[in-house]
């Protein structure tokens, strides 16, 4: 007898269930004793592992099942059905993961179990004796914390010109600033963790020289670092336009930890904030001020904000949330110089202003890489693998330029999940893996109820195409290039964005329901699911 604790946490799965529990879906939600637990059939196999990502709680039985593998609803996260383990950023903890008993039908869950991560096997002449990663933010993290969990164990250096460890740098311009998520949920990981994993994380580091053929880098206080793999992460700079008045104690850009703590101390006895620049770290800004109660104007160069990525339609559309909400915008114009307490606009429009921020993009930051003859354009020149022009040296993240398979052309794209994964392919090339870098791009942003999925990348597109409604907060934006999709951008429609990532990616199975049964199914580097269901389907006719 199936027994519930509500219908929420589903069965108890010591108890058992049967596999016509099932039904037509991929997973489960159960729990046992007081965790969580979803169940996921892969092909006949049944696995068990915890219900919700390890990165922001999300419920993934609102997921996708790729493969062998369970993604996030909310920020993509990718792990093992098997291991449990996180194998696409943004989560690095792993799910936990339970071992499954069956019966005949009958199918029951009691025990945990801890599997290992997988390693990679590099001879000991191949392993690089020291890893040196320059830069402190998503990718240089991602990059020290997989070469441990791979099973790395030479020296491992991280050089940052941080004064704080690796954070959580979205929430930077999002709950953190508007005091909705307290400081400890902002590091990555503990100091605890850098420790015990044997990474050396040297702050308010700047390198000021890297030696290609010594293979050393120097740092401005004369420190002299070896290595024989070494990872550029250093990211962008936020770009400082030659405003008057702009190097004011009360005007700001937002990247680090340090800014956006500066920020917060300078709201707590501000009235009135402008914001130069209608994009998305503007506009997240803008929602976490308005929750502190300022008086906010967003003033934009652009006829409609976030034109160039969402459109004008969809810009037009935000920018009435905001202005739900109580912000002011001034578009079309700029800042012509700041004083103590407000900006004149190019307009010659006055604004009241204790707070000013700049918010108008960043630039990579390729100037180490240029002086020591690796090769730049826009960022640094990677291949596939993410190595850079001179072997052994790689790049990822913000700064890092590197060929799309889906385009074929060159891009540098400053997505915080994509620079994590960037880190993690890094990673692993460095000890042998020699794996291609093709993950599909995604970022997400929030505006007080609602958040936007961007899968893609659109660069210039041609035409858009809206399906659902978007004043119900319910629509998946299309961005089309000579007809052909190139990203989607989904509100309340998370399911959708992750099913575009993985056809993105040529990696999926659509199928075709008629009553909720699965009529028929196509597939897409899935040769071996598409045999499954037609085996399965011979087995019914019989």
């Amino acid at each position: 007898m199936t027994s519930y604790l509500s219908e929420e946490a589903g069965p108890d799965l010591t108890q058992g269930i049967s596999l016509s529990d099932f039904g037509n879906q991929p997973l489960l939600r159960g729990h046992v004793g007081d965790e969580p637990v979803i169940l996921a059939r892969i092909g006949d196999e049944i696995t068990a592992v915890g219900a919700t990502c390890t990165h922001y709680g999300a419920p993934l039985t609102e997921g996708l099942i790729v493969g062998e593998t369970v993604r996030c609803p909310w920020h993509h996260a990718c792990f093992s059905l098997r291991s449990g383990e996180a194998l696409g950023a943004p989560a690095f903890d792993p799910l936990p993961c339970w071992q499954v008993e069956r019966d005949g039908d009958r199918i029951m869950v009691r025990d945990k179990i801890t599997p290992k991560p997988r390693s990679i096997p590099v001879a000991a002449a191949n392993q690089p004796a020291n890893v040196v990663i320059i830069g402190g933010g998503a990718a240089g993290f991602a990059c020290a914390e997989m070469l441990r969990r791979r099973g790395y164990q030479g020296q491992l250096t991280m050089l940052s010109e941080d004064s704080d460890a690796p954070c959580d740098r979205p929430n930077l311009s999002k709950d953190y600033l508007a005091g909705n998520a307290p400081e400890e949920w902002i590091p990555l990981k503990s100091d605890d963790f850098y420790v015990r994993n044997r990474i050396d994380l040297q702050l308010h580091t700047t390198v000021t020289k890297i030696n290609t053929t010594g293979h050393t880098v120097t740092t401005a206080d004369g420190r002299i670092f070896p290595f024989d793999r070494l990872l550029l992460a250093t990211g962008a700079e936020p770009v400082r336009l030659p405003i008057p008045g702009a190097n004011q104690s009360h005007v700001f850009t937002l990247r680090t930890l340090a800014d956006s703590r500066a920020i917060i101390e300078r709201a707590k006895h501000a009235k009135a904030a402008v914001i130069l620049g209608s994009g998305f770290i503007g506009l997240e800004a803008a929602a976490a001020l308005r929750a502190r109660e300022l008086d906010v104007h967003v003033v934009s160069l652009d006829k409609h904000p976030l034109e160039k990525i969402l459109g004008s339609e969809p810009g037009d559309f935000i920018r009435s949330l905001h202005e739900q909400h109580g912000v002011q915008f001034h578009m079309g114009t700029s800042l012509a110089h700041i004083e103590p307490h407000k900006v004149v606009l190019s307009n010659g429009k006055e604004l009241t202003a204790d707070l000013v921020i700049i918010g108008v993009g960043v630039r990579p930051c390729v100037s180490l890489a240029e002086a020591a003859g690796i090769t730049v354009d826009n960022g640094i020149l990677v291949n596939e693998y993410l190595e850079t022009s001179v072997p052994g040296i790689f790049a990822a993240g913000d700064v890092a330029r590197w060929r799309d398979e889906a385009s074929g052309k060159t891009q540098r794209i400053e997505h915080w999940v994509l620079a994590e994964r960037h880190g993690q392919i890094a990673a692993e090339n460095m000890l042998g893996a020699n794996t291609a870098f093709q993950d599909v791009p995604f970022f997400w942003s929030a505006h007080y109820d609602i958040s936007i999925r961007y899968v893609g990348y659109a660069g210039p597109w041609d035409t858009l195409e809206i399906e659902g409604d978007m004043a119900a907060y319910d629509c998946l934006i299309s961005y089309k290039t000579g007809g052909k999709t190139v990203a989607v951008a989904a509100i309340g429609r998370d399911k959708q964005a992750l099913e575009y990532r993985d056809m993105a990616a040529y990696d999926c199975l659509i199928s075709y329901k008629t009553g909720g049964k699965t009529v028929a199914v196509a597939a897409i580097g899935r040769d071996k699911q598409a045999l499954e269901y037609r085996a399965l389907i011979a087995q019914q006719q019989h």
